[in-house]
């Protein structure tokens, strides 16, 4: 029987598992799933307790066309209910607490903006159309800022898009083309978030732990603390795996590929080389130097051979890529309480807060109650991230990335002006994370930069996870990930079933008439 070795346990290989056994034909068996770390979920990590602290380094968001995640999802059984799938219960959710946010932005005076209107320029609108409507080849190499005039980084449409999807100005233009295409159907409810969808729990309880159970029943192996460090190739022009080579618990070792077996790899990580700080301390400065495994596999891959890649486009500029996330918490409902009467809208409904005028522009969310499995009653967890770590903040006068937890809090709370702010510091556990690859796959590249998911030539190998090239599709997204997941299966296995063809809201005239109201609002 033919295997399959998948390396790391993200999101892409535990639905590329999904997918040969659903679609291949595999039994779990025969599958292995060999990761770096001593837990699974990749990026879509969430862990903690009451007394110590939850903490969780992002957050995904969903919407109603991410076709391949809920068709992979609809699948799998729910933990809660195992008679509903994932799918169902996410839909569920979002029917009971969907997002109506009153509050998106907030200016220096701790005044909430009315976010209705873009505040474009006519200028910005051109600009912005003349983006969208050029050939992706065209802006190879490409920064947002050199399509876009210093006022377009000013508006509202601006706050709102680089906060809710990570956008820096020097990121990619090919990158900021896609996402206004692929969510151009966003636009008109953009301000209230309310097409904007969330699982229940946080996305390791609600995603990874699930489909961990579904895998593991079907027989599936994971072996934590495996580094797989080198693929060995066969010689000639195909692409063939030959053998895996690993290191664990301080040893090295092999395993054979068979001529029918299957080798998936996740290319480069974005929370790679993360640290975590406390309430008292700020987190340690990121070691970069060695590199996770799957960034150096992906590096002596791509010298071998033409084709695979340009991983050094991705993992060489930590200054452009990193910025900060924090979880706080309390068991105090005070600050709960406060924020519910400044945003107007109840824990869960609200959607992001952005301080649009915060030096590290900062945004926070009130995360629906329990966000954790296990979460007691009468404990709160909420998040914040913020762009610009590397500035001084404006009332704490020191880098973001040089706080302690608590500092970060601090920080938050006099941008809010609440007079309770001695009670609540007291009272919260906040554990800050910095990220030095988190916005990596934004970084601005060229065609080729990022391999194709089944490179030509290849007869066993694929790509998966953010850093394989899929046309159209966007990256840092879940349904990215399970995309490549389900092109490797089909197409390594030349199955009939392919993936639903990626949503072009753009080909829809009313959705774009609805998208050009939306930039005219005023």
């Amino acid at each position: 029987m033919a295997k399959a070795y998948l390396v790391g346990s993200g999101i892409a290989s535990l639905s590329a598992a999904a997918f040969l056994i659903r679609d291949g034909g595999f039994d779990g068996r025969d599958i292995v799933i060999l990761e770096e770390q001593d837990r699974e979920g990749g990026s879509l990590d969430a862990a903690g307790s009451p007394e110590d602290g939850y903490t969780m380094r992002g957050g995904r968001m969903f919407e109603i066309h991410f076709d391949c995640t809920y068709d992979l999802l609809g699948s799998i059984p729910s933990l809660d209910d195992p008679s509903k799938s994932v799918t169902e219960d996410t839909f569920a959710f979002h029917e009971e607490f969907a997002w109506d946010d009153h509050a998106r932005l907030v200016d220096a005076a701790g005044t909430v903006v009315r976010a209705h209107s873009m505040t474009f320029s006519e200028r910005d609108r051109l600009e912005l159309v003349r983006c969208v409507a050029t050939p992706e080849h065209q802006l190879d190499g490409k920064r947002i800022t050199d399509c876009f005039s210093e006022g377009f980084f000013t508006t509202n449409f601006w706050w709102m898009w680089c906060t809710t999807f990570a956008f820096e100005p020097w990121h990619s233009a090919i990158e900021f083309r896609r996402y206004l295409n692929r969510f151009v159907h966003l636009f008109k409810n953009f301000d209230t978030m309310s097409g904007i969808y969330r699982t229940r729990f946080n996305q390791f309880d609600s995603i990874v732990r699930p489909l961990l159970k579904w895998l593991t029943d079907q027989g599936v192996t994971v072996q934590l603390g495996t580094r797989v460090t080198d693929l060995r190739l066969a010689a000639g022009e195909a692409l063939t795996v030959e053998a895996v080579e690993w290191q664990r618990d301080g040893r090295s070792g092999r395993t054979d590929v068979g001529p029918d077996d299957l080798v998936m790899v996740t290319n480069g990580s974005m929370t790679a080389d993360s640290t975590l700080g406390t309430t008292d301390a700020a987190p340690p400065v990121p070691d970069t130097s060695r590199g996770s495994g799957s960034w150096r596999l992906w590096e002596a891959l791509a010298a071998r051979r033409p084709g695979l890649g340009n991983p050094s486009v991705f993992d060489s500029s930590v200054e452009d890529s990193t910025w900060e996330s924090f979880t706080v918490t309390t068991k105090d409902p005070t600050f709960f309480k406060l924020m519910q009467e400044f945003s107007g809208s109840e824990a869960g409904k609200g959607g992001l807060i952005t301080f649009k005028d915060s030096n590290w522009l900062l945004t926070i969310v009130l995360n629906h109650q329990p966000h954790f499995r296990g979460q007691p009653e009468d404990t709160f967890v909420w998040w914040g991230y913020a762009l610009f770590p590397g500035r001084d903040g404006d009332y704490v006068k020191k880098p973001m990335s040089q706080c302690t937890g608590r500092e970060i809090l601090d920080e938050v709370l006099r941008h809010l002006g609440f007079e309770q702010r001695p009670q609540i510091l007291e009272q919260s556990v906040v554990i800050p994370a910095l990220m030095p690859y988190i916005t990596s796959q934004f970084l601005v590249r060229s065609q080729g930069d990022r391999p194709r998911v089944v490179p030509e030539g290849s007869t066993n190998l694929a790509f998966i996870g953010q850093y394989a090239e899929v046309p159209d599709d966007v990256v840092f997204t879940v349904e990215y990930s399970v995309r490549t997941a389900w092109t490797a299966v089909a197409g390594l296995l030349g199955l009939d079933r392919q993936p639903p063809p990626v949503y072009k809201g753009q080909h829809n005239p009313k959705v774009l008439v609805e998208a050009l109201q939306t930039l005219h609002r005023r």
